[in-house]
């Protein structure tokens, strides 16, 4: 940036007769220094942990499909309304016919072509189902509870999850600072240690273990920032960031928490536990889904009554045929008979028609003679089908037994985890004070051996290994304290501690 500005100033003097073309080159300058300052501040972001587990929260796929599944329980909750509400279907139809027909409004058969079109409305209602449609509902809104507790369980592992890799990030920089620490109290030691040997006070045997100690030295820092790194690209795996070189999180001073929680009864952060966890949660809804089951299978054992209710015409494009009289000879006389005996004829006289082809009636004048309606009730008793729904009953009841087998299961597995994370974090107490207690020790160990050392008391070997023995410590403190403040939060969770309250 400085050449550019340097390159730019020295380009700008050589045309220091045009203000105009200064001006704007003294504007490229403050725009080009603004947005690498922006681009210096993206690149500086660091992430706190609450800042992670909201992100997670926000971009999880397995929460995001959570999510898709109370949707998915909500349109489900809609068909259990509907299965109350009446059903209205429309239909109309319209066909062509030729040859030997009848013709649906007069009824009469002729061998023709023509069209006719048919139009109708049908309501129909559920009046009694064996209140299935009542229990379907009441399992919609059960199934609804079940997914919103699945959310609230997946979120809950995936923010312990984010968590756990954040405090391994977070191990692994402070193993990191122990070992630079300590190297740069070795390359102290080394100066002086020279200092000493060029003088011939020490031989040259210790400079040579302090410089094997400091090649050591820098091969474990080394191993540490990979470790370091690794951590970092799988914390940003797990929050979905492709960035890695550009990841990083904040580095700030977490202290140990208090040690609340190990004062209470376990007994009472069990039985909170049970109040508060959605493993016992969502067994006990799958139970009840599995009772509601059971109680719509047992629905199939009632009649069902239905009413229907529907409105019909049509209308024909077929010429209808007339009879009219014939006004030319409006009288037909026939000879049906004779008399017997005198042999005259019995005559029947009857008014002359004639078949005339007519135009069809208009199309709504049509739809309004032809109109009918239609409506009733219909009772269906089940008699005997075959077994199936005295099975499916059957088999609803195995699912109840199984679902309340699943249940105490999950209380088990409850307490058993609950008294096992009580114990974990206990034990991360005691082993963490125990590491200060050791530090504190080394710390002693290790100035005692270097105030020998400096006065020749001792040589570099027993030296270096007080150091190592005292970078041992320093790191173990540091596993340990992580390990406590990860096992005490698990252990707030179980307690109904929500995650986004748990603090560091």
């Amino acid at each position: 940036m400085k050449l550019l500005i340097h390159n730019v100033s020295k380009f700008s003097s050589q045309w220091s007769t045009s203000n105009f073309k200064l001006m704007r080159i003294k504007t490229l300058i403050l725009w080009i220094a603004f947005f690498g300052v922006l681009g210096t501040q993206a690149q500086e972001k660091k992430w706190t942990l609450r800042e992670c587990v909201e992100y997670a929260l926000e971009n999880n796929i397995s929460i995001k499909q959570s999510a898709l599944d109370i949707e998915a329980t909500e349109i489900d909750r809609l068909d259990a309304i509907g299965n109350f509400l009446p059903s209205l279907n429309a239909s109309a139809s319209n066909f062509w016919n030729s040859g030997l027909v009848t013709d649906p409004i007069t009824n009469t058969n002729s061998t023709k072509t023509f069209r006719s079109s048919n139009y109708g409305v049908t309501v129909g209602v559920t009046l009694f189902s064996g209140l299935r449609n009542v229990k379907t509902f009441q399992k919609a809104r059960l199934t609804r509870l079940l997914s919103q507790y699945n959310l609230g369980k997946s979120k809950d592992d995936i923010a312990l999850f984010v968590s756990n890799s954040y405090l391994q990030v977070l191990l692994n920089k402070e193993s990191l600072k122990v070992i630079e620490k300590q190297h740069e109290i070795t390359l102290e030691q080394y100066q002086r240690t020279k200092d000493l040997v060029d003088a011939g006070v020490l031989p040259q045997g210790d400079l040579l273990e302090i410089e094997a100690t400091s090649a050591d030295e820098l091969t474990r820092i080394v191993q540490a920032e990979n470790a370091v790194q690794i951590a970092l690209i799988g914390l940003a795996q797990t929050l979905l960031i492709k960035n890695y070189e550009e990841f990083d999180i904040a580095e700030q001073e977490y202290l140990v928490p208090g040690s609340d929680m190990l004062n209470k009864p376990i007994d009472q952060v069990i039985a909170k536990a049970r109040e508060a966890r959605y493993e016992v949660q969502i067994a006990e809804q799958n139970m009840l889904i599995a009772e509601k089951d059971l109680e719509i299978a047992r629905g199939a054992y009632y009649p069902t009554l239905n009413g229907s209710f529907s409105y019909s015409t049509r209308e024909s494009g077929a010429k209808p045929f007339a009879q009219v009289l014939d006004q030319n000879n409006p009288v037909l006389t026939q000879t049906i008979g004779t008399v017997e005996g005198t042999g005259q004829n019995v005559i029947n006289q009857s008014p002359n028609f004639l078949l005339i082809e007519q135009n069809p009636d208009s199309f709504f004048n049509q739809l309004s003679t032809n109109d009918g309606i239609s409506y009733g009730v219909q009772l269906n008793v089940p008699i005997f089908n075959g077994f199936s729904s005295r099975n499916n009953v059957k088999r609803n009841k195995v699912n109840v037994k199984r679902t309340a087998f699943r249940l105490e299961q999950a209380q088990l597995d409850l307490d058993s985890n609950v008294y096992q994370a009580y114990l974990d974090a206990k034990g991360a107490a005691e082993a963490y004070e125990a590491a200060q207690v050791s530090v504190k020790a080394q710390e002693r160990a290790y100035e005692y051996a270097k105030d020998r050392y400096d006065v020749g008391l001792t040589n570099a070997f027993d030296f270096s290994q007080s150091k190592f023995r005292l970078e041992n410590a320093q790191s173990q403190e540091v596993q340990n304290k992580f390990d406590y403040i990860f096992k005490l939060k698990v252990l707030e969770l179980y307690f109904g501690v929500k995650i986004a309250d748990i603090k560091l």
